[in-house]
């Protein structure tokens, strides 16, 4: 698996084969099942954590024990960055959504190789410099925008399908975490659902499906200030 996991990296996806072969082979292969923590706040080991299959939450908790969501991390993704750089502990939880498959890199094996190769500690930073942005325009959003509008945002990010014509969204989460990513409650989020579907703006499918019916609607909802 670790071979497969390390050619999907974007960060190490410009090394030679002989070069990828030799990252897989500092990699330790590690399967989680549903709910199971990947790493937690104040974990004595210092690591990369690399997706390869399903899908992590990364989150902090408030002192009342309240999560607060982050990011989700898909195959490719990886977390874990800022402790493997610094060698300090986490301070952020990484629990599975579904079962996955990591690769993690010790903290010292990933040091080595960055000083072998430093075009990877250059794309490592690029990742964390573009979330950096990310959160700043998440935090804007959750400063200046609405529930509707946060949550039209957040569908028009998702990946779409097509049938007849319209764009379908799946949700990669409950509705509950969906929620905590936008800083609401999840009655709030319901009723922001609910309140786009009775405009027109989308259509509530099955399960976590959402229709797009009026994409250029949504987006200029989106782009409310």
């Amino acid at each position: 698996m670790a071979d497969t996991c390390v050619a999907r990296v974007p960060v190490f996806s410009g090394l030679s084969a002989a070069d990828q072969q030799r990252v897989a082979g500092l990699a330790r292969p590690r399967l989680l099942s549903t709910g199971e923590t990947a790493y937690s706040a104040d974990d004595e080991v210092s690591q990369l954590v690399v997706v390869h299959t399903g899908h992590l939450k990364i989150f902090r908790l408030a002192a009342d024990g309240t999560e607060h969501l982050f990011r989700v991390l898909g195959p490719g993704e990886f977390a874990g960055e800022t402790t493997v750089f610094t060698g300090q502990r986490p301070l952020d939880f990484a629990v599975s959504l579904d079962e996955c498959q990591l690769c993690v890199f010790r903290h010292d094996d990933l040091e080595a190789l960055i000083r072998q190769h430093p075009e990877i500690g250059l794309r490592m930073l690029a990742t964390v410099v573009e979330r950096l942005s990310q959160t700043e325009h998440r935090l804007n959003s959750l400063t200046s925008r609405d529930v509707e509008s946060r949550l039209a945002n957040y569908l028009l990010s998702l990946p779409t399908a097509r049938h007849d014509r319209v764009a379908t969204v799946t949700l990669p989460l409950a509705k509950k975490d969906v929620a905590a990513l936008l800083d609401t409650t999840p009655e709030s989020f319901s009723r922001a659902l609910s309140r786009l579907a009775a405009r027109g703006l989308i259509a509530i499918g099955d399960g976590r499906s959402v229709s797009i019916t009026q994409p250029a609607a949504l987006q200029a909802l989106a782009e409310a200030e």
